[in-house]
């Protein structure tokens, strides 16, 4: 076989050497068997090994620069690893039992040779190289590790930037006593009216955590002999420890105190009025000892459960809370929690694609996603089109997996969303953009199929990086658009979002200011105004109170045209330059669904 030995970087008369390792070279024989012996020791040595720890934990990249040559060669970057202090350790051994001209040399990167034919052997510039070889190797097992800092697992890390959301707590100790820090409200002395040294002192939660264990295990055995019991009859009467027990409740019950007095009172008033809810309520005299030590016992059983999973990594600060999601160009802070699958959840930021709404963990998965991904708009009938504006009819029943995407994306923005899952008796009308990469995603609104309560608007949302566009109105406008092709006078389904309800009181107002403005007659009626809009008469009533122009007057309600309002409607309509941003009924190709 035919091995090279690279040029080192920056050095000056080292040309690669090409040599033929051959049986018949009794120097490259003793070479590899010198190897041999030496790959073993690392092997065994490596195996031994009972850090627990793996060799690339402790890798870097480090930069030496051989300052005692006098021609001024240097040598380039090697990668340390306990993998090569072990093998220069070695080398080290065998060169000081062997002959100093026939000790292996190591691989230009610094790490152990995995077979023969990674040897690298030369054979005009063979004891320079291997002199700086073994310089090289004398100084890597010489050099001292312990400077670097143990990689910290994820949750270690995370949990060593957290602190505790009480004003004016440091994080330090714990309710229970049994931890040193803290990072919650539930294990936070300061919240609880204590400090950490009383928690740490207090003999009633180091009893209480040392005992626990033995109650449980006293419990879940008295559980089974009570299980074996149940064998024989079906309704089994409470046994003897239970009534005991019973009595012994209500014994304890019966020493509640009668109530407050007015000292109690205004102390609790003060307390509650300086810390607010940034402190827990006094609690003492409120109830009776026993069921006060039932709670604090609950407490503390639950701080120390959250603090367990803590240490096991599985909880983190504000888990299950989606911080950012990256959607197409965008990167979106969110406002709610979203009931993603749990490992999604967790990530704090979620990768989506923008048009099929496929959430994934990481960059790399998304850029692989979209680079096969055949979507370009969402499923379903395209029933609205004007220039680049798109509207999307999808049957929630069809494409049930778009679909329940869509409302997990919604509820990031939505406070008051409980549809998630169930979908199919929906249909959605998503609204886009198109340009030449494909069809994005401007927001969407849903309709019960079947609604008994003629409800509109069930659900309706504008992405954030397109609110205050005017796209809120023109998707209201499309379902009332919708409504009056339905010959239905439709609604919002409550409660609204506060958005939600400013875009609907806002479109309601320019729909009445429009209609009085073309309105020529004397006498109007609420009946003629909704049949005209399809609004109800409900929102319509309400939003001319809003307006001051619905008054009762000798037994009647009269409906007061104040041109004021309509002057400066009409003036801030001559100003708008965003005329494509209304909804052309000609552009509607749609036929009430039937049957669905």
């Amino acid at each position: 076989m035919y091995l090279s030995e690279q040029t080192k970087k920056g050095g000056k008369g080292h040309s690669p050497v090409i040599i033929r390792c051959n049986g018949r070279d009794l120097r490259s024989q003793k070479v590899l068997q010198e190897y041999r012996d030496v790959a073993g020791l690392i092997h065994r040595n490596a195996g031994s090994s009972s850090d627990g720890t793996e060799d690339s934990d402790f890798s870097t990249d480090m930069e030496h620069t051989d300052s005692s040559e006098s021609d001024g060669n240097s040598r380039g970057p090697a990668r340390i690893t306990r993998s090569t202090a072990r093998l220069s350790q070695s080398s080290q051994d065998a060169k000081n039992t062997g002959d100093h001209d026939e000790s292996p040399p190591r691989t230009p990167t610094g790490n152990a040779p995995s077979s023969e034919s990674d040897i690298d052997i030369s054979s005009p510039n063979a004891s320079h190289d291997e002199s700086i070889a073994k310089d090289m190797s004398m100084k890597d097992s010489g050099s001292d590790l312990s400077h670097r800092p143990k990689r910290r697992r994820f949750h270690e890390s995370y949990n060593f930037n957290m602190k505790c959301p009480t004003p004016g707590c440091n994080s330090l100790g714990h309710l229970t006593g049994k931890h040193e820090r803290h990072f919650s409200i539930s294990g936070c002395p300061l919240y609880h009216n204590l400090s950490a040294d009383e928690c740490k002192n207090c003999d009633e939660f180091q009893v209480r955590a040392q005992s626990r264990d033995k109650q449980v295990e006293e419990r879940m055995l008295s559980h089974r002999q009570d299980d074996n019991n149940r064998h024989s009859t079906r309704h089994q009467a409470p046994t003897e420890r239970q009534l005991r027990y019973k009595e012994k409740v209500t014994e304890l019950r019966k020493k509640r105190n009668s109530g407050l007095t007015k000292e109690q009172k205004e102390k609790y008033m003060e307390h509650r009025q300086t810390y607010g809810n940034t402190r827990e309520p006094l609690l003492e005299n409120l109830t009776s000892e026993y069921d006060l030590e039932l709670f604090r016992r609950a407490q503390a059983r639950a701080s120390e459960d959250l603090e367990k999973l803590r240490l096991q990594g599985q909880i983190t600060e504000g888990s299950n809370m989606i911080k950012t999601i990256v959607f197409g160009r965008y990167e979106l802070d969110t406002w709610y929690h979203s009931p993603y699958p749990e490992e999604y959840a967790r990530l704090g930021r979620l990768y989506m694609c923008e048009f099929c709404l496929k959430y994934m963990k990481s960059q790399t998965i998304l850029r692989r996603h979209m680079a096969k991904c055949v979507w370009k708009h969402p499923p379903g009938d395209e029933i609205y089109r004007k220039g680049a504006i798109s509207v999307f009819e999808v049957d929630g029943k069809k494409n049930k997996i778009y679909c329940q995407n869509l409302c997990l994306l919604a509820k990031l923005f939505l406070d008051h969303k409980t549809l998630y899952y169930d979908v199919e008796p929906f249909l959605f009308y998503v609204m886009t953009e198109a340009d030449h990469t494909g069809c994005h995603l401007i927001g969407y609104f849903s309709k019960e199929k079947n609604s008994f309560l003629n409800y509109n608007v069930s659900c309706i949302l504008t992405m954030p990086q397109y609110m205050r566009q005017g796209y809120g109105k023109m998707l209201i406008d499309f379902s009332y658009l919708l409504s009056k092709v339905e010959e239905k006078v439709g609604s919002p389904e409550r409660p609204l979002s506060d958005l939600g309800l400013i875009s609907y009181r806002s479109y309601w107002k320019e729909v009445l200011l429009r209609y009085l403005h073309t309105f020529q007659g004397k006498e109007i009626s609420i009946k003629e105004i909704s049949q005209e809009t399809a609004v109800n008469p409900v929102d319509i009533v309400s939003t001319l109170q809003a307006l001051q122009m619905l008054k009762y007057w000798k037994g009647k309600h009269l409906v007061l045209k104040r041109q004021d309002l309509i002057d400066e409607w009409v003036a801030k309509e001559a100003k708008r330059s965003n005329s494509n941003k209304i909804m052309d009924p000609s552009c509607l190709k749609w036929t009430p669904p039937k049957g669905t």
